[in-house]
Order: structure tokens, then sequence, then C-alpha cells
């Protein structure tokens, strides 16, 4: 847990250095040394894409269609909803679908299960985590992972796989649930894999940080490489004709991709002790709130609840995928009772995270978030026919 907290502190250090937020000559000689190691990052990730370009690492076909949805970013720009109406519509559609993770920050498998299957006779490969077949639930989110474990609760009739190889997850899935369509959750740097559309997300509201790729700036791969993308989403979109210039610089480094602008819309509240009761929206006019997040931008979180009515009273962050620990909750509680708040409100990505406890003294909701398309929609449409014909 102290090895977790410290890592934490270093990633919110190393979050307000590429801010700027930090100026000392400690901090710009370290500045530094991160652009260095960024120039090399970005040659070793562009001579990895050539040879996948030039077959000289050659990309495997699994026989299904594989749709990628990923961003160029670290974190922060809304993919799982995509993700959730991606999967959603398909199976909708009559299409058997299946999301690939890799599960980060997920529990690794136990000593005992690698040694396991070490020492097996037989030599059977180690199967991918099942956290859903698409009619159970299988696992809980520390096992399977923040992201897949909710969209396993959200989705039904879609399985999700956590596999860091994610060629072995996809032939687990077709060969167990005779899936026809493979959903790469953040799977745009992920080459291993032929993908036959590739859906990129784009934060609207700080499309690329600073500009600069790892580990001066928050992109993986350079702004160029968005020309691989078949469809872009522009994310946390206001439909504001300010974003014209945006989509300017994306259509002169990829001319043929759709542009699809999209919003999270907060749907309803819903408790985190007991699922699926719900309050209206309207519960937050005029509330006193206090407010608990760990996820890469809880500003647009809490801009949520302020434009809905909401008085912040407390608000506490934490690192992007912390894991709550019970006193940790309990002293949250402790705070937002003390600070007079009506209720707690967190994410639902959060939800999932948190321990649970006997206090029901200070109700604690999350609030539920789904994708809205504010232009495109014909695009969007388009892209759904094309997966389900192909």
């Amino acid at each position: 847990m102290k090895f977790a907290f410290k890592f934490e502190n270093f990633e919110q250090y190393f979050l307000e250095l590429l801010k700027g937020r930090r100026r000392s000559w400690t901090d710009r000689a370290f500045l530094v040394l991160l652009f260095i190691g960024s120039r090399f990052y970005r040659t070793a990730v562009q001579f990895r894409i050539w040879l996948y370009d030039k077959r000289v690492i050659r990309n495997h076909a699994l026989g299904c269609l594989v749709v990628s949805i990923g961003n160029l970013s670290c974190g922060g720009t809304g993919k799982t909803p995509v993700v959730e109406v991606f999967a959603k519509t398909l199976s909708s559609k009559g299409r058997r679908v299946a999301i690939l993770s890799r599960g980060y920050r997920s529990k690794k498998r136990t000593l005992w299960d690698k040694l396991k299957h070490m020492f097996d006779a037989q030599k059977i490969e180690v199967p991918p985590k099942v956290v859903s077949d698409g009619n159970n639930l299988l696992m809980d989110s520390a096992y399977a992972g923040d992201e897949p474990y909710m969209l396993a609760s959200n989705l039904k009739d879609v399985a999700v796989l956590v596999d860091k190889d994610r060629v072995k997850s996809g032939l687990y899935a077709i060969d167990r649930f005779g899936t026809d369509v493979l959903i790469l959750d953040d799977g745009f740097q992920y080459l291993m894999l032929k993908q036959h559309i590739n859906i990129v997300l784009v934060d609207s509201t700080d499309p690329f940080g600073n500009g600069h790729v790892l580990p001066r700036g928050i992109l993986r791969e350079p702004i160029k490489n968005i020309r691989r993308a078949d469809y872009i989403f522009l994310s946390k979109s206001d439909g504001s004709p300010r974003l014209r210039h945006l989509k300017n610089f994306l259509r002169r480094h990829n001319r043929r991709a759709e542009i699809i602008e999209c919003t999270h819309r907060p749907q309803y509240l819903e408790m985190v002790y007991y699922r699926g009761q719900r309050e209206p929206l309207e519960k937050l006019r005029g509330a006193r709130v206090a407010t608990l997040s760990a996820i890469a931008c809880p500003a647009g979180f809490e801009g949520f609840l302020e434009s809905l009515g909401a008085t912040l009273v407390v608000r506490e962050q934490y690192a992007d995928h912390h894991r709550y620990t019970q006193q940790e909750i309990i002293d949250f509680i402790n705070q937002a009772k003390a600070a007079g708040a009506d209720f707690i409100v967190t994410t639902e990505k959060d939800a999932v995270r948190i321990p649970k406890l006997d206090r029901r003294d200070v109700p604690m909701y999350f609030l539920r978030i789904e994708i809205d398309i504010l232009s495109g929609q014909e695009s969007f449409d388009q892209c759904i026919s094309r997966i389900c014909f192909l």
C-alpha cells in the first residue's frame, strides 16, 4: 500500500510538472531530461510502426471483425462510455460482441495459479480473465480492473475479457463465445492484432496536452499518427464554433476520417451500495454535496454537478485509478458530515473501487454518464452499418 501511495504521489508530481505548475530549477532540469527521453521514445514508437507497415513484424488476423477504440493521449478522453455505446449498439443489431481489455492496474494472477500452469504436465495455456460471459459477472473490480468491470456491469449479451495478449483473448472469445465482432478497448497502439476499423478519441477541451510525447508530454505517439484513424470522435464537445480550428487541424493530418462530435451527458444518480436505486438529477439542485474522485479529469465531473445546481462543500481528489481503503472512506464520510453535506457524489468508475461499509448516515451516489452525439450522427450510423455488414 505504501508503494502504491508513493507511486501516486510521483504521478501527481509528474502531471503538475507537465502542466507547468512546478518552476524550480530542479524541475526545469528534470524537464530537459524528460525532453531528451521523449526524443528517444518518439523514435522508438515510429520505428515500431514502420516495422509493422513494412511487414517485418506481422500482425494477426483472427477471422472476425476487429474494431479498435483508443486515443493518442494518456487517459481523460472519456473512452469507456464510447466503448459501451458501440458494444450496446452492435449487440442490439444482432452481432456477437466481445470487449478485449488489457485490464490496466488489475490484480495479477496469484503465485499459485502461475506455478500450477508452469508445472502442469499438459502445458495448458493460461486463459484470459473472463470478467463477463455476457450473462454473468464473474469477477470483482480489483481482479478485473475498473473499466472492464464497469463495462461488464452495464452490458448484457457482451463478453468482457482481460489479458495483455489480446490475440490470445480474441481467439478465446471466438472459440468460447462465438464472437464475430471484437472491440479493442484502448487499442490504437495495439498493432499485433489486425484492425479493420480504427476509432480515435480526442478530448476537445485539451486535445494533445503540450504536444510532446511521453515522458515530456501526455502523447503516446506523435499527433501525425492520427492519420491511421478511420473515425475521430471529438469527446467532451460543447458544439461551439471554436472547434472548427481543431477540426481543421485534424483534417490536415487525416483527410479521409469522419469527425464526430460527442458530449458526455449526465443521466441520473445511483446509490453506490444499493445498485438500481436511482434519483433524478433534480436532486442536485440546491443540495450541499461532497465529491470524491480518482479520475484523470476531476474538474469535468465536478463541473457537471455545479452546472446542475449543486454546491460543493468538500472536494476530495486522488490519483487516477486509486483504490480506496475502508479507512479513507470512513474519514471522508466524517469530513462530509462535518461540512454539512446532504450526500456524497462520486463517479461511476470510482464507485466500483469503493469498499462496502455499514455506515449509511451520509448517502453516497455515483453520477451516471452517457454519450450523446452532437454532430455526425449520420457518420456514426454509417460506422455501425459498416461494422454490421462487413
